[in-house]
C-alpha cells in the first residue's frame, strides 16, 4: 500500500530533468555537457579518441571522453584490465569478410553484452563511443541501403581484455546494436545510422517509438500475448494508426479525443466509471502518467486515491495540455505488493514491494527464450524504478520478502518465463506485419526485449504484471547484476550469462550476411534426406549452381544453373574435375566457392576446387579420410609430437581386394572383428565377423551383391566394392561433427549412439547433447580433431566417428563432410548453429561466425525405424503423414531419410523419430511412450533397451 503522504506526489522514474525537451543524455539526444569530473585518474589522457577524417566539436569530443572514462570505470569495477590504446599501429584485415558486431551505446548499458561478445567472437565484438567512428557509404545493387563502416573502436576479447583500435581500411559492420533517441544529438545520430542498412541491425527508433509507448505495448500485450497488463484508461490525441480500430483488450480502454481542449464532461465521466469498474480489481491507488516516444526514461508518475475521481480527473486535464500527437494520457490501476508469507512476526515497517525485470532473446527459428530475471525489491509505498535499488535474483528477491519454498519459486519463475516469452513473441508477430519502412530498414528486428513487471497477487497466486517494454534498461539491470560476482571467482557460471543468447543470435545473423548473394557449385544433389539444402539455400539468400548424374533431379529446378554431368564413376575423378572446369568457364560461372555434402562426391570436388582455385581442403587429405584402412593406417603412423599423438586413437586394420587378402588379414587382425565396404556409407555391408569362415562368407556375399553403383546407389560402389578388416572395438558409440577453418577447431558437437542390433551396426537410436561427463567428452572431441589434422584436413565441416572404450577414444571413420542423417537438424534445433551454413562459409573462404561456446536448449533422444522391422506400422499406425502430424504438433521430431518403404536385406533407415525434454530423462520417456503407441517398440525392435545407454 501506498501511504497517505505519498498520494497526489509526482516521481521520477529517472534521474534527470522533467522537461521532455531536456533530454538526460546524448543518446537521448542531449545538448549539454557531460557531468564535469565524473571519474577520477587519467584514463583519457594521451589515448588517441580522434578519427581521422572525422573531426568531433568540442561539445561531441567531452562526450567521447566522458564514455572512454565510463567504460574505464565500468572494467575497473568488474575487476577487469585497463584499455590498451594500440590506435597509433591501425588494424588491418578482410573487410566484408570478418564478423563485425558493432555497438554504439553507452559502456555501462551493453557491457555484459560486450564482454560476451569478447569470449564468443575474439576480437570482433566492437563499440563504438562515438558516431563519428562509423560511416555509412551506398551498398551496390541494393538501392536506398547503406553498408556501415568501422573507423575506429573498443574492441573485446577473452578474459575482458579491451584495445582500443583504428581499422584501415574500415571493417564493414555484420550487425549493428544502438542507443537510439528522436531529439537532437547523439540518439539522433545513432538512429540515422541504423537506418537501412545493408547488415542485420538489433532495432532501430522506428521500432523503439512503437514497443516502448506504453499504450501500445500495452495493448498489444494483453491482445496478442495474452500477458496480464494493469487495468488502464487511455486518453488519446490522433492515435498511432496500429491503435485504431481493432478488437478492446480486457482491462484495458482507449478513449480517442477530437481535441485537447473542451474534453472535461467527457474526462470526469470516463475516469469516474473506469474507477468505479471491477477491472481495477482490489486496487486502492491509481497513476496518472503519459505515454509515447518523447517521455521514455523521464516520467512523471502522479499517485492519487482511487476513491478521488476529482483529483483523478483533474490531473488527466492538466496533463492533457501537454499531449502532442500519437501520445496518451494513462490512468492506470496500481498493482497490489504481494503479500508473501512471513516467518514468525511481520517485519517491522513498511511492506516491500518487488519489481521484476526480464530479458528475453530472440533464437533460432524466431523463438523467445528468457535469458535472465532481475529484481528490485523497496519500500511499496514508493515506486520503484531502475537504478533505484540494488539488482538481485528473483530467489534472493523472494526470499528477502519471505518467500523460500523451492517449489513455489519455481512457479513464480515458471509464469515470469512464460510472460516474458510471450511478449517477446508478441513483438515478432507485430514486426512480422510492417514494412521495411516502417521497421527502419530490411534487415531490422528485434533481438532483445526488456519486460518490466510487478509481481502482485491475483486470487491465491503470486502473477508477474507487465508494466512497459524497454531496450537498454532491463539489459544494463542484468549486467549490473552479473557485475556484483565480477570480482569473486568463481560467480555465476558462464552460461548464465545473460548476453549469451543475443551474442548468439548477433553471430547467426552475421553468418546469414555474409553469405548472402554469395555464389556457390555444389556438386552432387543427393536424395531425399537432403532436401532441407535446397530450403535453406533459399532462406540465405545463396546462388546456387549444380553439377548432378540425374538429369530428372527435382533439385535441378531450384538452382540458379544446372549442369547435368556423371559423376558416379570415381576411378575418372582427376579427368572428370578437368572437364567441369572447363564446363563451369564456358558458361562463365562467376563463383565464390564450391561444395559437397554427399560422400560420393567429395573427391572430386576437391580436385574440382583446386582446378578453379577455390577454398577445400587438399584431394589428397579428402581421398586420405574417404578411404577407410588408408585413414587408420596413416594415423597409426603418425606417432611424433605434438603428444597425444593421433596414433593413440587408430585401430589396426587390413584392406580386403581379394580372397587371398582376407586369408591374410585373419592372421593380421585380431578376431572378433569388423568388415566393411572401404568407400562405404549408411553402414550398409558393415558386419561383425568371429573367425576365418564368417570373414570370408561375408566377403564373398559382399563381392556378389553390391558390385556397382546400380546395386545400391549412393553409398559409394562407384569407387569399388573392396573392403577391410579392423579390430572390434568395445565402448559406446559416439557421432563428434567439427568446423575447422584454416586448422583450427571452431565447433565440436558430440551425440551418442545406442547399441545396434548385432552382427549388423545400422543405427539404432542417439542422444545429444552427450550424457558422458565433461573430461570424456573434451576426450572425444580432441580425438576426432587430431585425427582430422593428421589427415590433412584442415578447413571444412566433418562428421567423426568415434567409440569410447575404457583406453579412451578410438576412431572408427571420418566423414569429411556434415554429419548426414538427422544430425544436422538437431544441431540447428539444441544449438541454433547451422552446419549447413558453416560449410557454405568455409567454401567461400569466410571464417564461419560460430559462438564460442554454444548451449543446447533441451536434450532430444531419437531411434531409427527401419522398412524390414517396421513396415506394418510404418503403412498404418506411424504412417509418413501420421508422423508428419505429430512433428508438426511439436510432439516428435521427424527426419525423413528414404522416399520409399522398399524392405531389402542390405538397408539404411526410413526415417528418424525423436523427442525433446528439459532432460535426457523426460526425452526418452516422452519417445518410449510414442514408440509404444505408433508400433514402432516391439520385441523384435525393443526401443528400451536401444536407449539404455543414454540414463
Amino acid at each position: 500500500m501506498l501511504s497517505d503522504d505519498a498520494l497526489g506526489h509526482e516521481w521520477d522514474y529517472h534521474l534527470g530533468p522533467k522537461d521532455p525537451e531536456e533530454e538526460e543524455g546524448p543518446w537521448g539526444g542531449g545538448l549539454g555537457l557531460p557531468p564535469p569530473g565524473c571519474f577520477p585518474g587519467s584514463w583519457y589522457q594521451d589515448v588517441g579518441l580522434d578519427c581521422k577524417g572525422a573531426p568531433e566539436g568540442a561539445e561531441a569530443r567531452a562526450w567521447t571522453v566522458y564514455y572512454y572514462g565510463l567504460l574505464q570505470s565500468c572494467l575497473q569495477q568488474a575487476g577487469l584490465p585497463e584499455t590498451q590504446d594500440r590506435s597509433p599501429a591501425p588494424r588491418t584485415g578482410c573487410p566484408g569478410a570478418e564478423v563485425t558486431l558493432c555497438i554504439l551505446g553507452a559502456p555501462s548499458t551493453y557491457l555484459s553484452v560486450l564482454l560476451e561478445g569478447g569470449l564468443q567472437s575474439p576480437g570482433n565484438m566492437l563499440l563504438c563511443l562515438s558516431p563519428a567512428w562509423l560511416a555509412k557509404v551506398p551498398a551496390p545493387g541494393r538501392p536506398g541501403e547503406s553498408a556501415l563502416l568501422v573507423s575506429k573502436a573498443v574492441s573485446f576479447h577473452p578474459g575482458g581484455l579491451t584495445f582500443l583500435d583504428e581499422f584501415v581500411p574500415p571493417r564493414r559492420a555484420t550487425y549493428f546494436l544502438a542507443g537510439l533517441g528522436l531529439g537532437p544529438g547523439r540518439g539522433r545520430e545513432a538512429a540515422e545510422l541504423a537506418r537501412d542498412l545493408t547488415c542485420p541491425t538489433g532495432s532501430s527508433a522506428e521500432l523503439a517509438r512503437l514497443l516502448e509507448d506504453r499504450l501500445l505495448a500495452r495493448r498489444l500485450l494483453a491482445q496478442q500475448g495474452c500477458v496480464p497488463v494493469p487495468a488502464t484508461l487511455a486518453f488519446t490525441y490522433k492515435p498511432l494508426g496500429l491503435l485504431q480500430g481493432g478488437e478492446a483488450s480486457p482491462g484495458l480502454r482507449l478513449v480517442e479525443l477530437s481535441g485537447k481542449e473542451g474534453q472535461e464532461a467527457l474526462v470526469r465521466e470516463e475516469v469516474r466509471a473506469f474507477l468505479c469498474s471491477e477491472a481495477l480489481g482490489d486496487a486502492l491507488q491509481v497513476a496518472v502518467k503519459l505515454s509515447g516516444w518523447r517521455w521514455r526514461g523521464r516520467q512523471h508518475l502522479r499517485l492519487h486515491p482511487r476513491a478521488d475521481p476529482g483529483m483523478v480527473a483533474d490531473t488527466v486535464l492538466a496533463l492533457l495540455e501537454r499531449l502532442e500527437e500519437e501520445e496518451a494520457v494513462l490512468v492506470e490501476a496500481m498493482c497490489l505488493p504481494a503479500r508473501l508469507p512471513c516467518p514468525g512476526s511481520p517485519p517491522p515497517g513498511p511492506e516491500l514491494a518487488m519489481r521484476l525485470c526480464a530479458l528475453v532473446c530472440r533464437t533460432q527459428g524466431d523463438r523467445p527464450l528468457l535469458s535472465k530475471v532481475v529484481c528490485s525489491v523497496g519500500r511499496s509505498d514508493r515506486p520503484l524504478r531502475h537504478q533505484s535499488s540494488l539488482p538481485r535474483s528473483l530467489e534472493v528477491a523472494l526470499a528477502q520478502c519471505g518467500l523460500e519454498e523451492a517449489a513455489q519459486v519455481a512457479t513464480v519463475r515458471r509464469r515470469v518465463k512464460e510472460a516474458a516469452e510471450a511478449a517477446l513473441a508478441a513483438v515478432l508477430a507485430l514486426e512480422a506485419g510492417l514494412s521495411a519502412e516502417q521497421r527502419g530498414g530490411r534487415q531490422v528486428r528485434t533481438d532483445i526485449l526488456g519486460v518490466d513487471f510487478a509481481l502482485t497477487a491475483v486470487g491465491r497466486s503470486l502473477t508477474p504484471v507487465a508494466l512497459e517494454l524497454n531496450g537498454g534498461l532491463c539489459l544494463e539491470a542484468c549486467g549490473a547484476l552479473e557485475g556484483l560476482w565480477a570480482a569473486r571467482r568463481p560467480g555465476p557460471a558462464a552460461e548464465d550469462g545473460a548476453a549469451a543468447p543475443l551474442v548468439e543470435t548477433m553471430l547467426r545473423r552475421s553468418a546469414r550476411s555474409l553469405v548472402e548473394g554469395k555464389r556457390l557449385l555444389v556438386v552432387g544433389a543427393g536424395g531425399v534426406s537432403k532436401k532441407f539444402v535446397w530450403e535453406a539455400a533459399h532462406d540465405y539468400g545463396l546462388k546456387l549452381h549444380l553439377v548432378e548424374s540425374d538429369p530428372n533431379h527435382f533439385a535441378s529446378q531450384l538452382v540458379e544453373t544446372f549442369i547435368h554431368f556423371d559423376v558416379t564413376e570415381h576411378r575418372r575423378d582427376e579427368e572428370n574435375a578437368r572437364l567441369l572446369a572447363e564446363l563451369v568457364r564456358a558458361r562463365g560461372l562467376q563463383l565464390d566457392g564450391c561444395f559437397s555434402y554427399w560422400d560420393d562426391c567429395l573427391v572430386l570436388t576437391a580436385l574440382l576446387c583446386q582446378e578453379l582455385g577455390l577454398p577445400c581442403s587438399p584431394p589428397a587429405a579428402m581421398r586420405l579420410a574417404k578411404q577407410k584402412s588408408r585413414t587408420q593406417l596413416h594415423l597409426l603412423r603418425r606417432l611424433g609430437p605434438p603428444w597425444p599423438a593421433p596414433s593413440l586413437h587408430a585401430v589396426p586394420c587390413c584392406p580386403l581386394a581379394s580372397e587371398a587378402d582376407v586369408e591374410r588379414a585373419v592372421h593380421q587382425v585380431p578376431l572378433p572383428g569388423v568388415m566393411k565396404l572401404e568407400f562405404g556409407a549408411g553402414a550398409v555391408g558393415v558386419r561383425l565377423v568371429e573367425d576365418a569362415p564368417q570373414c570370408h562368407e561375408h566377403f564373398a556375399r559382399i563381392a556378389r551383391d553390391l558390385q556397382g553403383e546400380a546395386d545400391h546407389p549412393g553409398i559409394g560402389l562407384g569407387w569399388g566394392n573392396s573392403m577391410l578388416l579392423m579390430e572390434f572395438v568395445e565402448g559406446t558409440e559416439h557421432d563428434v561433427d567439427v568446423v575447422l577453418f584454416g586448422g583450427q577447431l571452431l565447433a565440436a558437437f558430440v551425440s551418442d549412439n545406442g547399441p545396434t542390433r548385432l552382427p549388423g551396426f545400422t543405427e539404432t537410436a542417439a542422444c545429444m547433447p552427450t550424457g558422458l561427463v565433461p573430461e570424456q567428452e573434451a576426450q572425444l572431441v580432441q580425438a576426432a580433431f587430431r585425427c582430422c589434422l593428421g589427415c590433412g584436413l584442415l578447413d571444412g565441416v566433418f562428421n567423426v566417428e568415434l567409440k569410447l572404450t575404457g583406453a579412451g577414444p578410438r576412431l572408427l571413420e571420418i566423414n569429411p563432410r556434415m554429419g548426414g542423417f538427422y544430425l544436422r537438424d538437431w544441431i540447428q534445433e539444441l544449438y541454433g548453429v547451422d552446419l549447413l551454413l558453416a560449410a557454405a562459409m568455409v567454401a567461400c573462404g569466410l571464417r564461419p561466425a560460430l559462438p564460442a561456446h554454444p548451449r543446447a536448449r533441451g536434450h532430444l533422444v531419437g531411434v531409427m525405424c527401419l522398412v524390414s522391422q517396421h513396415l506394418q506400422a510404418l503403412r498404418s499406425t506411424a504412417s509418413r503423414e501420421a508422423l508428419q502430424a505429430l512433428h508438426d504438433r511439436g510432439l516428435l521430431r521427424l527426419n525423413l531419410l528414404e522416399e520409399e518403404l522398399v524392405p531389402g536385406e542390405y538397408e539404411e533407415p526410413y526415417c528418424s523419430v525423436a523427442c525433446m525434454g528439459p532432460s535426457p530423462a523426460e526425452a526418452r520417456l516422452r519417445l518410449l511412450g510414442l514408440c509404444q503407441g505408433l508400433g514402432i517398440d516391439g520385441p523384435h525392435y525393443p526401443v528400451a533397451h536401444f536407449l539404455s545407454h543414454f540414463k
